[in-house]
């Protein structure tokens, strides 16, 4: 296809107790457009780890990787949110276009950040919810990002990830029907 969709998103994701829950919109743009309005951007790495990444990455085809050097002179970077548990217990990480990285129990990434990050300012105020509740508490931090940021939006998908494995929930909340009715003027 060779399009190059952009970065706008709001990715969340919160350290509980127990385990990791990441969530994502499910919107992709190209400039202005609407190109996908159900993009998957939480993908699995491994039984126990996934990632939430820009649509830079989501949205590419092996055969376009190639191009990317030659059309950005070398200067493509992506910025990830890895979150996993192991036998010494759930990690998040949030790591960065030039390398560096961050142990953090709360993380947002994307053009919709500010907003789910103000919902993420309560999550420090109260202890650490456990992974059932924590679904409410993402899935609010997402909603936040797609009624402040035109680039986010459509649904919400949520992954949470336990000892006990991980449950992907495509399609967790769906707000794309509801985003006009709850602007009020």
């Amino acid at each position: 296809r060779g399009i190059l969709f952009s970065t706008d998103q709001t990715l969340t994701v919160l350290l509980c107790q127990g385990g990791v829950i990441l969530g994502a919109d499910t919107r992709a743009t190209d400039d202005m457009v609407v190109a996908d309005k159900n993009c998957m951007k939480i993908h699995h790495i491994a039984p126990s780890i996934y990632v939430c990444h820009d649509n830079i990455i989501t949205n590419k085809y092996d055969s376009d990787l190639w191009l990317l050097p030659l059309r950005y002179q070398g200067q493509v970077g992506a910025s990830l949110i890895v979150g996993g548990v192991d036998v010494t217990g759930a990690h998040l990480y949030s790591v960065y276009p030039h390398g560096s990285y961050d142990k953090l129990p709360f993380v947002t990434a994307g053009s919709g950040a500010a907003a789910a990050a103000a919902v993420g300012e309560t999550l420090t105020l109260c202890p650490c919810a456990a992974a059932g509740g924590g679904q409410g508490l993402v899935r609010d931090a997402i909603c936040a990002g797609i009624f402040c940021d035109l680039g986010s939006g459509s649904n919400v998908d949520l992954c949470v990830i336990t000892e006990g494995g991980a449950k992907y929930l495509r399609g967790y909340d769906k707000r794309e029907a509801t985003r006009g009715a709850e602007v009020s003027l």
